[in-house]
């Protein structure tokens, strides 16, 4: 009889209340954590010249760059909780080590995940050219003639990471419903020609716009972004600031609030101090702290709103 009664006991405890409204689907997230960076951070964290975070949103999971030291990438996921094994895939924004030396973590714990990369000429993510990009001298010895003169139709070029399943992009792409990735290059001296992916995500309340860099300017990536959409509700990212002067800071601080209509700011890597300066004062509460640590969330229902969860921002 005993038996029965707790069968009984634990039939009428999962029934609902009677007008009670059937509990839904659990909202999937829509957030940004940073999981790489020079500033920020807690206890087990690692502060490091660098950057990467984890996008959430619409049921799926985008790593965004590796950081500058695999050893402290892998410890900072681990700490965060991040479980790279299950991920839709990656994005390398660009070359640039600071970017790229988490990888070999990365391949190590999913050597599956796709990783979308800028296509480069000779890159370190791979690249192939047909065999005609180079110039031929029939009158040449057989010996002295590359391939003996019989090529390949295509040639291909290695890549540091030759597990890696890199897809290379130099053009505009959706890799998703609603996620695109713009790609740009760079014309400014010193990194002339440098291919940038930025990742633009489409929200019914504007657009969340992730940078690595911002080498070919934040401007020209806005301006191709622009074509996914106007409306930027989001930005986060490294600006490129870090070593640019007060005027060029203030210039673009104001184009960016002024004249793209930015709503919120998470600036993040290579912005630099002085950078996060002039945003803090131009965008006031619109500015969200993107530390080492830091998860921005966007606010629960159809708010247009990013938050910064956890602590406030240091003063």
């Amino acid at each position: 009889m005993r038996s029965h009664a707790l069968v009984l006991l634990a039939l009428f405890t999962c029934v609902p209340p009677l007008g009670a409204a059937p509990p839904g689907p659990r909202p999937t997230p829509a957030r940004v954590t940073i999981l790489y960076d020079a500033f920020g951070g807690a206890a087990g964290l690692t502060q490091d010249w660098g950057f990467a975070a984890l996008i959430e949103y619409g049921g799926r999971r985008i790593l965004f760059d590796t950081g500058d030291n695999a050893a402290i990438f892998a410890r900072n996921v681990r700490a965060l909780h991040v479980d790279l094994r299950h991920l839709d895939f990656a994005v390398i924004s660009h070359r640039h080590g600071d970017h790229i030396a988490g990888l070999s973590y990365l391949l190590r714990v999913n050597p599956q995940v796709r990783i979308y990369a800028p296509r480069e000429t000779f890159g370190v993510f791979g690249s192939s050219l047909p065999a005609s990009f180079y110039r031929t001298d029939t009158l040449l010895p057989r010996g002295m003639r590359y391939f003996h003169g019989a090529p390949p139709a295509e040639l291909r070029f290695g890549t540091a990471w030759p597990a890696g399943h890199f897809i290379l992009i130099d053009t505009l792409t959706e890799v998703a419903p609603g996620i695109s990735l713009v790609a740009t290059v760079s014309r400014t001296p010193g990194t002339l020609e440098l291919r940038e992916l930025s990742l633009v995500i489409r929200t019914p309340t504007g657009a969340l716009l992730v940078v690595g860099c911002s080498h070919p300017g934040i401007e020209t990536i806005l301006q191709a972004a622009s074509v996914v959409t106007p409306d930027v509700a989001l930005i986060v990212g490294g600006l490129h600031w870090v070593t640019a002067s007060d005027s060029t800071i203030a210039r673009l601080t104001m184009a960016l609030h002024e004249t793209w209509h930015v709503r919120q700011l998470g600036p993040g890597h290579c912005t630099g101090e002085p950078g996060f300066a002039a945003l803090r004062a131009r965008f006031g509460a619109a500015y969200l702290y993107a530390g080492l640590g830091t998860v921005l969330e966007r606010a629960a229902g159809d708010s247009a709103q990013w938050e910064r969860r956890g602590a406030p921002m240091p003063h």
